[in-house]
């Protein structure tokens, strides 16, 4: 075999002396070569077969597809591997510009046409039909779920998900009854993803659900005599987590730090009570239906369209001057909106705007410490690209296509890296392997996975979402300055819940991975049947596995304990579930638990 090989080898040299390859045996220019060899093995029961040409065509080097598996982890929910492969023949641009051409399902009507059908099923069974009033958030969540199962519009809502954790509204809260204000807030973030910033920053000022959430819905001027005065919370949030945040920022996301060597506040008490003056007269613009109110300042959120952007009362907004930051001024005699829009350009036009959005959505997509240099070439995305500032799809590329998130001796780097959340794992799974597809229908309320992680879209217990971006686990990580913000709730609790939610998933005998509250509707399960093929051979099912969820970068110590423990699965459950299955849930199991899926680097 040697000497075959080595012969090809020399005549390989010699017939193409003319050209200039600068890569390796195996990358392929196999073209007018033929290859034998002393033996070609094949394997009962397998359509692949280890042919001699593969020695130099390339096939079976699996390093693009690798790449490319790592690639689509941080701009997608997840992929199977026939997409993977797809996307691995062309260049990562351009799958992002096919991207930016795909628009969504308006999440807003599917929750409305899910509601509507679920109470029709409810009313078939025997149910009363007094029972469905308005859809809620489980009815957000059906329609999420089914917006994000054999859709194409992956980037856009990738992108949208990080930013409900920066620009936060939650269905923990007084919305939880709201869920047509929560798809259509979602419906928000997923239109201004590939948009500017600065319009995704006004949509969201002027959201009722944002309104109500940080109470600047009916937010009054000031009666002194009263003792009426202007709600401060919403202009707190919109500089601390949604523009500028604390500290002043160098573009590369470094503090700016004054003669005594300390941080410089970006703003101070003074400041937060003048934005609040801003805003102020926001209110209802429409009511619901059933409402017999008409609308006006004052007026309660329930009565109000919670799918419809507030409209401005000036006669309660407050009139005068506003002293924003570094001495710009909103001049008096202006209309309230007028006022919200200078606020909002005052904010967006902020030197510290770039590098703390940049600086977040790094950390959602990528890694949770990148270096100065990866935050300001983002941060140059977003000042200018082609002279416009605020371009998200710019910004994305920055992010997605930086050698920082690309290379792979950064991702060898110890200082890289991220904990995947524990909801992203769950829409994994869901997406990544098959699922059962009995009618059509994706409904998934994920409440028990809620209750065990805490993680849901739109559900965080606070504004500052489910975790904090600065967050620093131990002093292992404070020694090494790094923060890690995923694992403020990895915890005894959710860390052991999560591995009971993976064993449940895997279970392939009875467990629904997704389910319904109350319809008498069939859940959907995973579907092991294209895994099963693998399960012959313990190895072979775990270099597969290792494509999807570990992006080969399985290491080799996990990836021998995880073949022995398959490989001591010797018989199934019986007829209904065989050795294969069992092989298949273990293998699964194994890997989705093991840090390094749980950590993309």
């Amino acid at each position: 075999m040697k000497k075959h090989l080595l012969f090809v080898l020399v005549c390989f040299s010699i017939g193409i002396s003319a050209q200039n390859y600068r890569d390796y045996l195996g990358a392929g220019h196999s073209k007018g070569i033929t290859v034998t060899s002393s033996s070609q093995q094949t394997k009962t029961n397998w359509r692949e077969s280890a042919d001699a040409v593969n020695t130099i065509n390339g096939n079976g080097l699996d390093g693009r597809l690798l790449e490319t598996s790592r690639f689509l982890a941080q701009a997608t929910f997840g992929t199977n591997l026939d997409y993977i492969k797809n996307v691995s023949e062309m260049p990562f641009e351009d799958w992002i510009d096919n991207q930016f051409g795909i628009e969504s399902t308006p999440l807003q009507q599917l929750t409305q046409d899910i509601f509507s059908e679920a109470r029709q099923i409810h009313i078939s069974n025997g149910g009363n039909a007094e029972d469905f009033d308005t859809p809620n958030w489980q009815y957000f969540m059906y329609a999420w779920w089914q917006s994000n199962i054999n859709n194409e519009d992956l980037l856009r809502q990738r992108i949208a998900l990080a930013l409900s954790e920066i620009l936060v509204v939650s269905r923990d809260s007084n919305l939880s009854g709201y869920g047509l204000g929560l798809a259509d807030y979602y419906d928000v973030l997923k239109d201004n993803a590939f948009g500017n910033f600065k319009d995704l920053l006004k949509d969201i000022t002027l959201h009722p659900m944002m309104g109500v959430y940080l109470s600047h819905y009916n937010n009054p001027k000031s009666i002194p005599d009263r003792n009426i005065h202007p709600d401060e919370n919403f202009a707190r949030e919109i500089m601390q987590l949604f523009t500028i945040g604390l500290y002043e920022l160098n573009q590369d996301g470094t503090y700016i730090i004054d003669g005594q060597g300390n941080r410089i506040p970006t703003y101070n008490n003074d400041d937060i009570k003048e934005f609040a003056k801003i805003f102020t007269g926001l209110g209802p613009a429409e009511v619901e239906d059933f409402s017999n109110k008409t609308p006006k300042f004052g007026l309660g959120h329930y009565h109000a369209r919670k799918d419809v952007p507030m409209m401005m009362y000036d006669e309660w907004h407050e009139p005068g001057p506003k002293y924003l930051l570094n001495g710009y001024t909103v001049p008096s005699g202006q209309s309230g909106m007028q006022d919200v829009d200078a606020a909002i350009n005052h904010l967006f036009n902020h030197q510290n705007t770039a590098p703390f959005i940049s600086i977040r959505l790094i950390q959602q997509l990528v890694k949770s410490n990148p270096s100065p240099a990866y935050v300001s070439r983002v941060s140059a995305a977003f000042n200018n690209t082609k002279g416009i500032r605020g371009d998200m799809k710019a910004v994305i590329k920055a992010i997605l296509l930086d050698e920082e998130a690309r290379s792979c001796s950064w991702a060898e780097n110890p200082t890289s890296g991220k904990m995947i959340e524990p909801m992203m794992r769950y829409f994994n799974v869901v997406r990544q392997i098959d699922l059962d597809d009995n009618d059509g229908r994706f409904w998934n309320n994920g409440q028990h996975f809620y209750r065990d992680t805490g993680q849901a879209p739109l559900s965080a217990p606070s504004v500052f979402n489910f975790f904090l971006p600065e967050y620093v686990p131990n002093s292992a990580f404070a020694n090494a300055k790094l923060v890690a913000p995923e694992f403020q709730i990895h915890n005894s609790a959710t860390s052991i819940n999560y591995l009971n939610q993976v064993d449940a998933w895997t279970n392939p005998r009875w467990y629904e991975v997704l389910r319904t509250w109350g319809l008498e509707l069939e859940g959907t399960t995973l579907n092991f049947e294209a895994l099963t093929y693998y399960a012959k051979d313990s190895e072979v099912l775990v270099n597969q596995l290792d494509k999807l969820f570990t992006r080969g970068q399985l290491s080799n110590d996990t990836k021998q304990t995880i073949v022995k423990a398959v490989e001591g699965i010797t018989r199934g459950w019986g007829d209904d579930v065989t050795q294969a299955d069992l092989r298949v849930k273990m293998a699964l199991y194994l890997i989705m638990i093991s840090p390094d899926y749980v950590i993309l680097k």
